[in-house]
């Protein structure tokens, strides 16, 4: 009978959920009470819904367990060293049988996240086993020229999934045609809106692919040196990647002649950003490698030509890089067998929201987004009725319900207004107020402007002054207008993405729920019952039972009456804090 071996998810939101609390406990079991067993670590799985996670193997079948704690995980050595069966309540994910969290999985398609959850990614040995550096590899054994290297990842049909969507082979290509010029390969790892969870989960839990990706891109160009830009706010991804870089340098998979290729001569190094949103822009990111306030810079002329110290410059993002090793090694005709006819292959999705089980998901190209809201998803929180999708960040733009059947495209998601992006996928339900969310996000984009256009600067700050104004009561005819008009003027004369789409969640808004902005400004209502400064407390007659609760915990004493009489609420001195409708134990205030 083997030993039991347990392998704890320690990715930033394993960590965050207790996942270190729990590897803690098992050492100390291991130490302490000589328990026979073998522990380990991973990253993240995906399911972030039921963090923290545990794998168990016990006799050569795997069961990862979810939502465990410190006296759980004990319950669970326990269990299995005594009966080598498993608890099957608290099973998320088995080949043995079918657990209610199997839909989360079974519609997924990994390649990016092929190793995410499954190796220890401190051991460049694991990698290595699971086909890692095989690519390079075959490249060297076959003579691969560059330009072969390039025709493959055309063919794949991989576009660049850090947002623009650019074939990646064409501009490896470009960058590949200055021929005898010194360049550089940059991946950019700070991408800053909910999509950097994606970077930083791969990052944290397959920092070789990335590593492989880029030494294969190097190659593909001519570059002898690599930057991974990745912010600071990201310290156990840094860890991670300065030891597989470490490791990779061990091997000779970094250095000189690599492979045996002959000058073939490729570092990197990791470079920490200060987390800019601007800096997912590609001059921006170059600006603040350089040691220059991370700022756009006009194009042309483009990186390809002059980056990086003027030098020719190619820069691809994380989920880039992480299916490049994939894509030379199992062939582009494999890859491209996903996907729809322009967008080939999977993406990467961080999915949150008012959503059952919120994670990151890797899903073919072509698939629905109601495939991915109720079949990946589990559908809305609580029973509610699913309302919107923010798809791309903080400068997408928002999906009505109604269009769930568009399908997860560069060219059909684009047709809606909202942009595929880094993979944000941000659900919302009908308790969302749609002029708040663009709000919202406008007043990140607001504070993220770099400042160099005036239009950017000034023009999303107007914006934000007219949407606030709006969810306080103090919307005008004529503000739905102004904004559209601004909005085109800022995505007109913007220099870089930012500025470009920054008003992407006030025109999808305003295009697909036009109705609750008029409500705001001619009713002073929000349908949504979200706005604190436009909703009315009121006292149900028919249920109040003069219990006086609501009253002593009034802060303001809006609320007049006696015990046993139906209580009043004074709409001058209430101050909408919600402290009655929340104390109340007879259903007995409502909210208009």
């Amino acid at each position: 009978m083997e030993k039991l071996k347990l392998i704890v998810g320690m990715g930033s939101c394993g960590i965050a959920a207790g996942a270190g609390k729990v590897f803690d406990k098992i050492k100390y079991l291991q130490n302490n009470e000589q328990l026979d067993i073998d522990l380990d670590q991973t990253s993240c799985v995906g399911m972030c819904y039921r963090e923290p996670l545990v794998e168990i193997i016990d006799n050569n079948i795997s069961y990862l367990y979810g939502g465990i704690d410190e006296e759980k995980v004990e319950e669970l050595i326990e269990h299995h060293q005594k009966f080598h069966l498993p608890i099957k309540e608290l099973v998320v994910k088995t080949e043995e049988f079918k657990t209610i969290d199997n839909e989360f999985t079974d519609s997924q398609v990994k390649i990016a996240l092929r190793n995410c959850g499954y190796i220890n990614p401190e051991r460049i040995e694991e990698y290595i086993a699971n086909n890692g550096y095989k690519a390079i590899t075959k490249i060297a054994e076959n003579s691969l020229s560059q330009e072969q290297i390039i025709q493959n990842i055309i063919d794949s049909g991989l576009r660049g999934r850090g947002g623009g969507g650019f074939l990646t082979g064409l501009k490896w290509r470009f960058a590949n045609n200055n021929k005898n010029a010194e360049k550089y390969i940059i991946c950019n790892a700070d991408e800053g809106d909910p999509g950097a969870f994606m970077d930083r989960s791969v990052l944290e839990g397959d920092p070789h692919s990335v590593i492989e990706g880029m030494i294969i891109g190097a190659y593909a160009i001519g570059a002898n040196d690599g930057v991974i830009y990745c912010r600071a706010e990201y310290p156990l991804a840094i860890k991670r990647l300065n030891i597989a870089l470490a490791q990779a340098r061990e091997k000779g998979f970094l250095g000189k002649n690599i492979c045996g290729i002959k000058n073939f001569n490729l570092d990197i190094h990791v470079k920490e950003g200060a987390g800019a949103f601007v800096c997912g822009e590609e001059t921006a990111l170059i600006a603040s490698v350089e040691g220059e306030r991370g700022m756009p810079r006009k194009r042309p002329p483009f990186p390809a030509a002059s980056g990086l110290w003027k030098k020719p410059t190619n820069i691809n993002n994380v989920e880039t890089f992480a299916n490049i090793p994939w894509i030379i090694f199992n062939g582009a005709k494999e890859y491209a067998k996903y996907g729809t006819e322009k967008s080939k292959g999977t993406k990467v999705f961080a999915l949150t929201g008012k959503i059952n089980r919120g994670g990151l998901v890797e899903v073919p190209m072509g698939i629905t987004i109601k495939d991915i809201i109720y079949k990946l998803g589990g559908g809305i929180q609580n029973g509610k009725k699913f309302k919107a999708v923010q798809l791309g960040g903080p400068s997408g733009g928002c999906i009505p319900a109604y269009l769930d059947d568009t399908i997860v495209d560069y060219d059909s998601v684009n047709a809606t207004g909202a942009i595929m992006g880094s993979g944000g996928m941000v659900v919302m339900d009908e308790s969302t107020c749609m002029v708040d969310m663009a709000r919202f996000f406008l007043d990140f984009t607001q504070k993220e402007s770099c400042g160099k256009c005036t239009f950017c600067r000034i023009g999303t700050k107007r914006m934000l002054e007219i949407l606030t104004r709006i969810t306080e009561g103090e919307g005008k005819e004529g503000d739905i207008e102004k904004l559209e008009e601004l909005s085109y003027q800022i995505k007109d004369s913007s220099l870089c993405g930012l500025g470009q789409t920054a008003p992407n969640p006030v025109l999808t808004t305003i295009k697909y729920f036009r109705n609750e902005y008029e409500a705001h400004i001619r009713d002073k209502k929000c349908p949504a019952k979200s706005c604190t400064k436009l909703l009315t407390y009121e006292v149900i007659s028919e249920n109040c039972t003069g219990c006086t609760i609501c009253a002593v915990n009034c802060p303001t004493n809006a609320i007049d009456g006696g015990k046993k009489t139906i209580h009043f609420i004074r709409q001058d001195a209430c101050i909408k804090c919600g402290a009655c409708l929340t104390k109340c134990n007879f259903d007995a205030i409502k909210i208009s």
